[in-house]
C-alpha cells in the first residue's frame, strides 16, 4: 500500500467516528498526477446526492505532459461503494449532522485508487486546545526520555 497523501487538517478538526474504504472514479491525468503525489485533501468533504456520494474541493494537479486531454483540478469525483454503505452514511449524515471528510488517498496492493473517508463531528475550541496540549506534553516527554538515557 503506497500512500499518496493525509488529511492532517480532519484529525485537527473533527472526531473520527467511523472509518471506510471508497474506490474513486478518476481519468487517465488524474491517476499520472496522483502517481507523482500532487493532491491536497485540505478542504475537501463528502457529500451524498442521488444515492451516489461525491468528493469535493478535492485538489488533483493537472498532469504537465497531458496537454489537450488534462481534466479540472477541482471537479467533483464520484466515490465508488456499496449501495448499503452510502445508505447508511446518508442515513447517519442526516440524522446527528454528522459530516464524511476524506483522510487518506493510497493505492492499494492491485494498484487501484483507493480513499479513506470517515464520518466526523466537528471539534470545538476548547478540544482543540485540549489536543495541542497533550501533543506538547508527549514531546517534551520523549525530548526527556531521549536525554536520560
Amino acid at each position: 500500500m503506497k500512500i499518496i497523501t493525509n488529511n492532517k487538517h480532519a484529525t485537527y478538526q473533527y472526531h473520527i467516528l467511523e472509518k471506510y474504504e471508497a474506490g474513486i472514479e478518476l481519468r487517465g491525468s488524474e491517476v499520472k498526477s496522483l502517481r507523482e503525489s500532487r493532491v491536497n485533501l485540505k478542504d475537501a468533504f463528502c457529500k451524498i446526492e442521488k444515492g451516489e456520494i461525491y468528493l469535493y474541493n478535492a485538489h488533483i494537479s493537472q498532469y504537465k505532459n497531458a496537454s489537450l486531454f488534462n481534466h479540472d483540478p477541482e471537479r467533483p469525483r464520484r466515490l465508488l461503494m456499496h449501495k448499503y454503505e452510502i445508505l447508511k452514511l446518508d442515513q447517519k449524515v442526516k440524522e446527528k449532522g454528522l459530516t464524511i471528510v476524506p483522510l487518506k488517498m493510497y493505492f492499494n496492493e492491485k494498484g487501484r485508487v483507493k480513499v479513506e473517508i470517515a464520518l466526523v463531528k466537528g471539534k470545538k475550541l476548547y478540544d482543540k486546545r485540549e489536543d495541542i496540549a497533550k501533543r506538547d506534553l508527549e514531546r517534551r516527554l520523549r525530548k526527556n526520555l531521549k536525554y536520560d538515557m
